[in-house]
C-alpha cells in the first residue's frame, strides 16, 4: 500500500487514537472537524464523515468510517467524500470498514451512534444554515419508521399525509402527539415515543404534554379533539400512498465480480473465502446491498479506481442512488460480509494480532506514566483473574442422572461427581438478593454419553422447565465446556471416566469395550489445573506418567493410598485445591504429598513406570470477539440472522425472539408476548444459530447454550447490559411498556382485562418514582438540551406523583385486596420523604440514601447497582482523606496495582473513582460518565487493561 504521507489531510491528523465518534462536514471540498455540540445534526444539502473507534476485549481498535450524503448534496460533496474516506481508512492504516450512508437509508450500525434518531435539517453549508432556535417555533409533522433503528422524516403538515399504516408525531409547542395508525407495527409505536422523549428535550426544555391518538378511535377526550382541530377537524383519511420511501430492495443470491483496472468481470463459481486474492478488489452483489471488499496488499490508486467503478455499476444496473455500499478490508470482514459465502474457515490470525495490538498500547501507556514493565510478558496471566457473575450462594442443589427413561437423584455426598459416560439434570434454587425464587436449570451431557440419554435428558428437562411455567433459565451444556456459573456450584466439580446409567453400560457390552469407571478402591489419576470456584478443572485422565504436566497438580489414588503430586510450575490455588478434592474423594484418608522431583518408587510403579511428560504450559489461541445481538428470520430452512448494534436492554422487544452471542455462551431470549409454541423452540433455534456460527465465526460447536425467558433473566445474562430492574414489573406490549416507562401512561387503546388496571397503574408509578430517585438510570441526556434547564427534577416527580395518583384513584373505584392500601400509602410516603428532604439537602445526596418502600419486593423496582452505571467506593472519602492528609484524588502512578508508591485508605476495587477527571479520560479515553454509562463488563476489561484493578 502507498506511503500514508502522500495523502495526509490536515483535518484527520491525530484521529482515531481513542474511542468514541469523530465527525467532519465537506465544506468547499475538504472536510471540517463538526463541533461536538453539532454531533447529530445533519443537513439535507450537506456530506459528512463519521469516524467510529471502538475497543475490543483484546485492547485493539475497530474502525468504520462512514461518509453519509444529504439528499440536496451535489455530486461533487459526495465525491468528495467518498475520496477523503478512503485516505483517512489509508491514514488509519487501512483496515477500516467503509460505509456509503444515502439519507433516509443509512444502515443500522451508523443510527446507533445517534439514538434514538437523526433528523436531518433543511439547508447546508453552501446554502447558508437556518437557526432554528433563532425562529419562532414551527409545528411540524414527522413519520417514524424502524423497531430498533428508527427512521424519521419530516413531512407537509397536512391531514393528506396521514394514513393507516405508519406512526406519526406532531410537534406543536405546547404538546406532542402520537397518532398510531391501525395498521402500524406495535414496535414502530414504542419506537416513536423515544422519539417524542427526544423533541421534548431538545426544543421543549424537557417540559411540554404527550398525547397519543389512535387511529378509529373517537375518544370524547380533549388530546383527540384537539388533534384533529390542528388538521382543521376531523375527516377520514386516505389509503397509503406508495413513494420511494416505500420500496423495499430484494436481496438477490450473491454475485461476486472482480475489479480490474475499474473494469468488472464477474466471477461464475461457487462462493467460497479462497477466491478473495489479497492484490485485487472484489464487488459482491447482494442486490439491497453492495460490499466492496478489498485485499489487504492493494495500492491506494487500486482503492479509489475500485470504488469509482462501483458507482457506474449502480449507474449501468439501474439501482437507486440510495444503494448502500460497505468496503471491508481483507482479515477485517464484518458478519454480515462473511455470511454471503458457502462457509468462512475462521483463523485466529487476526484475533492474535488485534490482542498482540492491544497489549503493545497498554504497555506504551504503562511507559508513559513510568511504570515497570519488565515483567508484563505476552503468556503471563495473572492468578486472581477477573470473576465472571456467579449465581449467590446458599441455594438449594438438585442433581439427577438419567438412568433409561428416569431420572435418578444423587446423594448429597455425590453432587460434584460427574462421569464422562451419563448425562445429568442440574436444578439450583436461589434467591438473589431480596429477589423472588430463581432458578437455575441445566443438562449435562457427557463425552462418552450414548445418544440415547442425550436425548432423554432433554426431554426430561424441557418437560421440567415447563412445569416450572418458563421461570428458569435452561441451559445445555457439554462436558469441557462447563460455563463459570456451572462449576462454582460444586465444590469441586470432578469428572469422572465411564458411566454409572444403564444405557452406557449396556453400550459397553455390546461394543465389547474395556469398563473404564472410576472405582473407588482402583488406581486413578485426576489432573487438577483450575485456580478459582468457578473455573477449577478436575479431570480423571489415563493413569500413565504421560499424563502429568509440571503446570498442574495431580492426585493418584492407588487403592487405598492417595498422593497429591504438586508441578514445578503449579500455583499455589492448585495445591490447595488438589488437597480439597482427594478429601472429596476419599474421606478421611491421609494424603502424602510429593513435588515434582521428589516421588517415591511406589507412586511410580503405580501408574506403570515414570516417562517423560510435559513441562510446558500448552497455550490453546482463543479469538477474543465482542458480545453481538441478533434478530434472526427462517428462510427455506437456513438462518440469517441481522446484528442490532450498540444494543441495549430497549432492543430487547417483548414480541421478539433473539440471540445473544457473548462467544463463550449463546442466549435464545424470548419475550413474554410469544407464544408458548414458539418458546418450545428455542433449543431448535439455538442449535442452527450454533451451527451458522461455527461456519462464520468460529465458535465451538458444543458451546453452551441458553433458553431465557423476558422477566427472568438471570445476572450472567444481564451484565451484557445496562439492566434496570424497574422494567421487568411493566406488563404488556412493546408500546405499552415504553409509554409506561417513560411517560407514566396508560394506552387507552390497549388490552384491558379485569383486575389489571391497578397493577399495571401501580407499576407504572414504581418506575416513575424510581426515575424520580435514581436521575442518572435516565441514560445520557441529549446534547440539545439546554443547560440552563432545571425542571428535570420536577418533572419526575410530578410524572411519579400523577402516576401514583392514577393507581390509588382506579384501585379505588374497584374492589381491592387488603395489602393494597398500605402500599401505595408506603409508596406516597416513599415521595413525601424525598419532597421533604430536598429542602435541607443535595438531591443527589438524598437520591442516593433514599430507599423505595416495599410496594412490590426492592430488587424487583430498583435497578441492580452492581449491573451497570457508576458504584460508589466502599471506603467513605473522609477515611480516605483522614489516611493521606485531605488528599482523595491521586495520580494513576500511584493507583496501579503495581504502583512502588501505591496509595492506602481508599476501595481497591474502585480505584478508578480517585483519578482526577484530566488524567481519566487520558488513561480511558472518554469521560467518567461516559465511562459508567457502559455494561459492567466493559468497565471491568478496561479497568483491568489499564491495571487498575
Amino acid at each position: 500500500m502507498s506511503n500514508a504521507k502522500v495523502v495526509l489531510e490536515p483535518a484527520f491528523q491525530g484521529v482515531g487514537h481513542k474511542p468514541g465518534t469523530e465527525i467532519w462536514r465537506i465544506e468547499d471540498f475538504k472536510p471540517v472537524p463538526l463541533p461536538k455540540s453539532d454531533y447529530g445534526k445533519f443537513y439535507c444539502g450537506d456530506s459528512y464523515i463519521v469516524l467510529q473507534t471502538s475497543c475490543n476485549k483484546g485492547g485493539a481498535y475497530l474502525l468504520d468510517i462512514h461518509f453519509w450524503i444529504g439528499k440536496d448534496s451535489s455530486q461533487d460533496e459526495a465525491g468528495t467524500a467518498a475520496i477523503k474516506t478512503i485516505e483517512l481508512d489509508t491514514m488509519l492504516g487501512g483496515r477500516a470498514v467503509q460505509h456509503r450512508e444515502p439519507q433516509g437509508y443509512e444502515s443500522d450500525k451508523f443510527l446507533s451512534y445517534f439514538k434514538p434518531c437523526i433528523i436531518p435539517m433543511e439547508g447546508g453549508f453552501a446554502s447558508g444554515f437556518k437557526k432554528p432556535e433563532e425562529e419562532k417555533f414551527e409545528t411540524r409533522l414527522y413519520i417514524c419508521k424502524g423497531k430498533r433503528a428508527i427512521r424519521v422524516k419530516e413531512v407537509p403538515f397536512s391531514r393528506s399525509q396521514l394514513n393507516h399504516d405508519d406512526v406519526f408525531i406532531l410537534d406543536t409547542e405546547k404538546k406532542i402527539y402520537q397518532f398510531n395508525g391501525a395498521n402500524s407495527n406495535i414496535q414502530e409505536r414504542a419506537k416513536a415515543l423515544e422519539v417524542i422523549q427526544h423533541l421534548k428535550e431538545k426544543y421543549h426544555d424537557g417540559v411540554c404534554n404527550v398525547a397519543i391518538v389512535d387511529d378509529g378511535k373517537l375518544q370524547a377526550e380533549s388530546d383527540s379533539g384537539e388533534f384533529w382541530v390542528l388538521f382543521g377537524g376531523f375527516a377520514p383519511i386516505g389509503k397509503k400512498a406508495i413513494s420511494d420511501d416505500d420500496v423495499v430492495l430484494e436481496t438477490t443470491a450473491p454475485k461476486l465480480y472482480s475489479i480490474n483496472n475499474g473494469q468488472l468481470k464477474l466471477e461464475d463459481i461457487v462462493l467460497t473465502k479462497s477466491i478473495l486474492e489479497n492484490t485485487k478488489c472484489f464487488l459482491l452483489d447482494c442486490g439491497a446491498e453492495l460490499f466492496v471488499w478489498v485485499g489487504r496488499v492493494t495500492q491506494v490508486e487500486d482503492r479509489k479506481t475500485a470504488s469509482a467503478a462501483v458507482e457506474k455499476f449502480i449507474i449501468k444496473e439501474n439501482r437507486p442512488k440510495t444503494t448502500r455500499i460497505t468496503q471491508v478490508i481483507q482479515g477485517y470482514e464484518n458478519h454480515t460480509f462473511k455470511s454471503k459465502f458457502e462457509s468462512w474457515p475462521v483463523s485466529n490470525t487476526a484475533g492474535n494480532a488485534s490482542t498482540e495490538e492491544g497489549r503493545i498500547k497498554v504497555t506504551a501507556l504503562l511507559k508513559q506514566k513510568g511504570v515497570d514493565v519488565k515483567g508484563i510478558s505476552k503468556s503471563s496471566a495473572p492468578v486472581n483473574d477477573e470473576v465472571p457473575p456467579l449465581l449467590d450462594g446458599g441455594g438449594k442443589l438438585e442433581v439427577w442422572c438419567i438412568n433409561g427413561s428416569a431420572k435418578t437423584a444423587l446423594p448429597k455426598e455425590e453432587l460434584g461427581k460427574f462421569y464422562s459416560g451419563d448425562c445429568y439434570i442440574v436444578l439450583y434454587t436461589y434467591h438473589s438478593g431480596d429477589k423472588k425464587e430463581e432458578f437455575y436449570l441445566t443438562y449435562w451431557i457427557g463425552k462418552h454419553s450414548v445418544r440415547e440419554d442425550q436425548e432423554m435428558v432433554f426431554q426430561i428437562a424441557n418437560t421440567l422447565w415447563s412445569s416450572m411455567k418458563g421461570r428458569p433459565v435452561l441451559g445445555r451444556i457439554y462436558q469441557g465446556k462447563e460455563p463459570p456459573q456451572f462449576v462454582a456450584l460444586f465444590q469441586p466439580m470432578v469428572i469422572l471416566k465411564g458411566g454409572i446409567s444403564s444405557g452406557y453400560k449396556k453400550f459397553v457390552e455390546e461394543k465389547g469395550l474395556k469398563d473404564e469407571t472410576y472405582c473407588a478402591d482402583g488406581i486413578a489419576l485426576i489432573r487438577v489445573s483450575g485456580t478459582s470456584v468457578h473455573n477449577n478443572k478436575t479431570l480423571q485422565v489415563d493413569a500413565v506418567s504421560t499424563s502429568l504436566s509440571s503446570t498442574d497438580c495431580f492426585i493418584l489414588q492407588s487403592k487405598n493410598v492417595m498422593f497429591t503430586w504438586i508441578g514445578n510450575s503449579s500455583s499455589h490455588e492448585q495445591q490447595q485445591w488438589a488437597v480439597k478434592v482427594a478429601e472429596f474423594l476419599k474421606p478421611g484418608v491421609a494424603v502424602k504429598h510429593c513435588k515434582e522431583g521428589t516421588e517415591s518408587s511406589t507412586f511410580w510403579s503405580a501408574i506403570g513406570g515414570k516417562q517423560n511428560y510435559t513441562s510446558t504450559n500448552v497455550s490453546t489461541d482463543v479469538a477474543i470477539r465482542e458480545p453481538h445481538l441478533y434478530t434472526f428470520s427462517l428462510r427455506n430452512g437456513k438462518l440469517e440472522v441481522t446484528e442490532v448494534f450498540n444494543f441495549s436492554q430497549d432492543d430487547l422487544l417483548t414480541e421478539d425472539t433473539m440471540i445473544l452471542d457473548t462467544h463463550s455462551e449463546v442466549f435464545v431470549w424470548m419475550g413474554q408476548c410469544v407464544e408458548t409454541k414458539e418458546k418450545q423452540k428455542a433449543f431448535e433455534i439455538g442449535e442452527k444459530y450454533v451451527e451458522h456460527a461455527v461456519a462464520f465465526e468460529g465458535i465451538s460447536p458444543h458451546v453452551p447454550l441458553y433458553k431465557v425467558i423476558e422477566g427472568n433473566e438471570p445476572c450472567f445474562f444481564r451484565t451484557y447490559f445496562s439492566w434496570d430492574n424497574t422494567r421487568s414489573v411493566i406488563h404488556g406490549n412493546s408500546f405499552e411498556k415504553k409509554l409506561s416507562v417513560l411517560f407514566g401512561m396508560r394506552s387507552e387503546g390497549g388490552p384491558k382485562s379485569s383486575g389489571d388496571g391497578g397493577p399495571t397503574q401501580r407499576a407504572s408509578a414504581l418506575a416513575a418514582l424510581s426515575s424520580a430517585l435514581n436521575p442518572s438510570s435516565q441514560g445520557k441526556q441529549s446534547d440539545e438540551r439546554p443547560s440552563s434547564s432545571g425542571d428535570g427534577g420536577h418533572t419526575q416527580r410530578a410524572s411519579a406523583m400523577a402516576a401514583l395518583s392514577g393507581s390509588i384513584n382506579t384501585s379505588s373505584k374497584s374492589q381491592t385486596h387488603s395489602g393494597q392500601g398500605s402500599q401505595r400509602a408506603a409508596a406516597v410516603a416513599a415521595l413525601s420523604n424525598v419532597l421533604t428532604a430536598e429542602g435541607s439537602h443535595s438531591p443527589h445526596h438524598d437520591a442516593a440514601k433514599t430507599e423505595l418502600a416495599p410496594a412490590s419486593p426492592p430488587s424487583e423496582t430498583e435497578p441492580d447497582a452492581t449491573e451497570a452505571g457508576r458504584i460508589e467506593p466502599d471506603v467513605s472519602q473522609e477515611q480516605t482523606a483522614n489516611e493521606n492528609g485531605g488528599q482523595t484524588i491521586f495520580s494513576y502512578e500511584r493507583l496501579t496495582s503495581k504502583s512502588t508508591d501505591p496509595v492506602s485508605g481508599i476501595d481497591y476495587k474502585r480505584r478508578e473513582t480517585y483519578l482526577a477527571d484530566s488524567e481519566f479520560q487520558t488513561v480511558f479515553g472518554m469521560t467518567k460518565e461516559e465511562f459508567y454509562e457502559q455494561p459492567r463488563w466493559k468497565q471491568e476489561l478496561q479497568k483491568k487493561k489499564a491495571d487498575l484493578f
